[in-house]
């Protein structure tokens, strides 16, 4: 018997060899797996996390010591504080009088109502148009049950039959009669010059 030198048999090296090729071409005839398609998930939740309730074509009635004062809808309301407070999207106010004549309506994109101060801010696109012919647009508005009043801080133009008004900020009652401006006033009216 001879002595091992530490080399490994001819016999060996090739069922390595073998065993690696055999390896390489299995790996190679095989079909590749489809790869598994990522999960998409939603880049935000159709809900709050932390709103009560959520709502669709939610109508709210504004009352004033008993009196209609409007109807407020909107197509989605998600309600907080118990309630209280109501964040809205595409929101629809129709105004009543006192004898429950519709008397306009506003339109916006969004708006927040509380119930506890009796307030709706509007937000985005405000429109206000009256029975009278008259037109109101800003990007924000509020208005305020109890005092009855309309105001903002933001930029508005108001369309009357004869006359335009713009500036920024205001105050005016529901029905934009005793109205406001608080600066960058402007008013653009027809005026008829006498004639000889």
């Amino acid at each position: 018997m001879r002595p091992w030198n530490g080399a490994a048999p001819r016999t060996g090296r090739l069922v390595v060899a073998a065993v690696a090729g055999w390896g390489l071409l299995s790996g190679a005839g095989c079909p590749k797996k489809p790869a598994t398609p990522a999960v998409k998930r939603v880049a935000t939740s159709t809900m709050p996390d932390s709103a009560d309730q959520m709502g669709f074509g939610v109508r709210h009635v504004l009352t004033n010591k008993g009196v209609n004062n409007g109807e407020l809808l909107s197509d989605t309301a998600y309600l907080y504080d118990d309630g209280t407070r109501i964040e809205m999207r595409r929101v629809n106010l129709t105004f009543y009088t006192a004898q429950g004549v519709k008397d306009g309506v506003l339109t916006s994109k969004t708006g927040t109502y509380n119930s506890r101060l009796q307030r709706l801010e509007a937000r985005g696109d405000v429109v206000v148009v009256r029975e009278d012919g008259k037109r109101f647009t800003s990007q924000q508005l509020v208005f305020d049950q109890v005092r009855n009043q309309f105001f903002s801080d933001s930029a508005f133009v108001l369309n009357e039959p004869k006359r335009e008004h713009s500036g920024i900020g205001f105050e005016s009652d529901p029905k934009l009669n005793n109205f406001r401006c608080l600066r960058g006033c402007k008013i653009i009216a027809t005026v008829q010059v006498p004639t000889r």
